[in-house]
């Protein structure tokens, strides 16, 4: 059950107002940068909530991972972003992949200010992660 859970909440985004509004093209992104990471998507599902008197509603984005997930959640009324990358490492090491598709993800949302956590899940193997 070894494993790692990054966090991060993005305020202030500076990004193009679409990738927080619309879900396909988000999730198709979310996708490419899974695999420049060198993790495996297994599968997705985006959705789009409806629009309300604050704004135009966010969107889910959620790619399965051979890992475990990715999954992106967005406030377009408050340009903000939550984004969680969680993998097992049961097999391999896969911590420095699961940074670098954060790392990715913070560069296309653009945030002002960010709060970022990362978590060790379940039993340590010999090797830290």
């Amino acid at each position: 059950m070894q494993g790692l859970h990054l966090t991060a909440d993005l305020s202030d985004c500076q990004c193009d107002a679409h990738w927080l509004t619309a879900a396909e093209p988000l999730l198709a992104h979310c996708v490419q940068l899974v695999a420049a990471s060198g993790l495996q998507a297994v599968n997705q599902l985006a959705h789009t909530f409806p629009a309300t008197d604050h704004g135009p509603g966010g969107v889910t984005a959620t790619v399965l991972l051979a890992e475990s997930h990715l999954c992106v959640h967005t406030w377009p009324e408050q340009r903000g972003v939550t984004v969680d990358v969680y993998v097992c490492n049961f097999g391999a090491d896969h911590s420095a992949k699961a940074h670098a598709l954060m790392d990715a993800l913070v560069v296309l949302f653009a945030p002002r200010a960010l709060q970022r956590q990362a978590l060790q899940r379940g039993a340590l193997a010999s090797a830290e992660c």
